[in-house]
């Protein structure tokens, strides 16, 4: 379960399951042709943590492992989990390419059903699309961070406007508002850090580029429970 770093051009309007066999489909054909040893880390994971002293971490959708392993050599202690055997497959062999066995554990798990039965001082999300809303998802993963911990979620801008999805290249379901994320964290004991907008461009393998409009949310945990997202919807 991650983003679509290569940046398909996707209908928007198309309804897309992402579930395993999804996932699988998705990664599958990039790891026999070795493409993703070239993505890079996305800008925001650097910004948001370089205050943060490296301790433990989680990315959850982590897929083939690049925000997992940029983590890694800043010294913290990364659990990437994914739904994808192919992606954790590729960000395995990264992780011993770079030579950071002794920092990194590798989940394959459905995220939306996962019992980890642990938190994370940091857990981090990085275009992840579930099977569930992305909102039950931004949820769920809040309530594995620490007291005291930080939760990082970069998605995909929903615009709620036809004419800038296409620009976009994602379906509907895989994109958010500011607004509703930050409204989950809306709670006593949580403090919203970070909640902006940005438009940036990316170069994939093929040198091809694509505009990105994201979502950048993080918030700090002070032990309250995380409001849910019926509450967060009124």
């Amino acid at each position: 379960m991650e983003h679509q770093h290569e940046h398909e051009s996707p209908d928007p309007h198309d309804h897309h399951a992402f579930d395993r066999d999804y996932w699988e489909e998705h990664w599958a054909p990039k790891a026999r042709r070795n493409m993703q040893g070239d993505v890079p880390v996305h800008p925001y994971v650097e910004e948001e943590t370089r205050d943060l002293e490296p301790a433990t971490a989680l990315d959850a959708g982590c897929g083939t492992g690049s925000e997992a392993i940029w983590l890694a050599r800043q010294g913290w202690q990364v659990t990437g989990a994914d739904i994808s055997t192919s992606a954790l497959a590729t960000a395995h062999n990264r992780e011993r390419e770079a030579g950071l066995d002794d920092r990194l554990t590798w989940v394959e798990t459905d995220l939306t059903t996962w019992d980890p039965g642990l938190r994370w001082d940091l857990v981090v999300t990085n275009y992840a699309h579930p099977a569930t809303t992305q909102l039950a998802f931004y949820q769920r993963i809040a309530g594995w961070v620490v007291p005291g911990g930080t939760v990082l979620i970069v998605g995909h801008l929903d615009a709620q406007d036809d004419a800038a999805v296409g620009t976009h290249e994602h379906p509907r379901e895989a994109m958010v508002t500011l607004s509703d994320i930050a409204a989950l964290f809306a709670a006593p004991g949580w403090t919203l850090q970070t909640a902006r907008e940005n438009v940036r461009r990316v170069t994939a393998p093929d040198g091809s580029e694509t505009v990105l409009h994201d979502v950048i949310v993080r918030a700090r945990h002070a032990g309250e429970e995380l409001r849910s997202t019926r509450d967060a919807g009124r």
